[in-house]
C-alpha cells in the first residue's frame, strides 16, 4: 500500500469513529453523560409564573449558588421539604443565594403552582416546566429531586428530600458562598434561625455533608 493509501486508511477510520460518536450521543446521550455530582449542570428552560410567562433557564443564574428543585403540588415529600428552603432562602438570600424550584405539574395545573406558592409564602424562584422536560434533561427518577450548583457550575450535591435548613446543609451553603466570594451577611449564619421538622426517617438516608449523593427516594406519579 502506497503511503498516500495508508493516509486514506487513516482518514477513514478517523471519521467512521467520529460518526460513531455522534450517533452513539445522540441514541445514548443519557448513558455516556450522567448528571451527577462533579458535573457541569445542564441547561433547561422553564416558563414564569406571572401573567406574561416569559422563559427563564439556569444561565439567568450564571455565577450564583443555586438549588435548583424539581417538584410537583402532588407531591407529599415536596409539600414537607418547601418550608425548609423557604428558611434557607431567607437567611442566605442577601448574600446572592438562590433557589429555583421546577414544577413539573401538567398545564392545567398552573393555578395550582400559583396557589401553592401563595399558601406556603414562597419568595424564591418558581418556575413551571409542564412538559417535564427537565425531567430528562437532569435524568430524575422522581420528586422531589435536588441539585445544588456551585458558582462555577459544577452540581456539588444531589439529593431527595432534604431538611434544608439543617446545620449541615446550611454550613454547606455557607462554604459555597464563600468559595464564591459572596459578601457575608450577619443573618446567614451557621444555626438554623428558623428550626424546620427533619423529614420521616424512611424518607431520607444520610448522606455526606460535602459532594456526596443522598440515596432516598422520591415520588413517582
Amino acid at each position: 500500500m502506497t503511503a498516500r493509501g495508508q493516509w486514506l486508511t487513516v482518514l477513514g477510520v478517523v471519521v467512521a469513529l467520529a460518526l460513531g460518536l455522534v450517533a452513539a450521543t445522540h441514541f445514548l446521550g443519557d448513558e455516556i453523560f450522567q448528571v451527577e455530582v462533579g458535573t457541569k449542570a445542564p441547561p433547561f428552560t422553564a416558563k414564569t409564573l406571572d401573567a406574561a410567562a416569559s422563559a427563564r433557564g439556569l444561565d439567568a443564574y450564571k455565577g450564583q449558588v443555586v438549588l435548583l428543585n424539581v417538584w410537583a403540588t402532588w407531591c407529599p415529600p415536596c409539600r414537607q421539604e418547601m418550608p425548609s428552603m423557604e428558611a434557607l432562602y431567607k437567611d442566605f438570600a442577601p448574600r446572592g443565594f438562590k433557589i429555583v424550584a421546577v414544577s413539573i405539574d401538567e398545564a392545567k395545573d398552573a393555578p395550582k403552582v400559583r396557589d401553592f406558592v401563595k399558601e406556603f409564602g414562597i419568595t424564591f424562584d418558581v418556575l413551571h416546566d409542564p412538559a417535564g422536560a427537565i425531567q430528562k434533561t437532569y435524568m430524575t427518577t422522581g420528586v422531589p429531586e435536588n441539585f445544588l450548583v456551585g458558582a462555577d457550575g459544577v452540581i456539588r450535591k444531589k439529593s431527595y428530600v432534604q431538611d434544608w435548613n439543617s446545620e449541615t446543609n446550611r454550613a454547606l451553603i455557607a462554604r459555597l458562598l464563600d468559595e464564591a466570594g459572596a459578601p457575608p451577611a450577619a443573618s446567614a449564619t451557621i444555626k438554623p434561625t428558623t428550626p424546620t421538622p427533619p423529614p420521616p426517617r424512611d424518607a431520607e438516608e444520610p448522606s455526606d455533608a460535602f459532594g456526596d449523593t443522598a440515596v432516598t427516594t422520591g415520588v413517582r406519579r
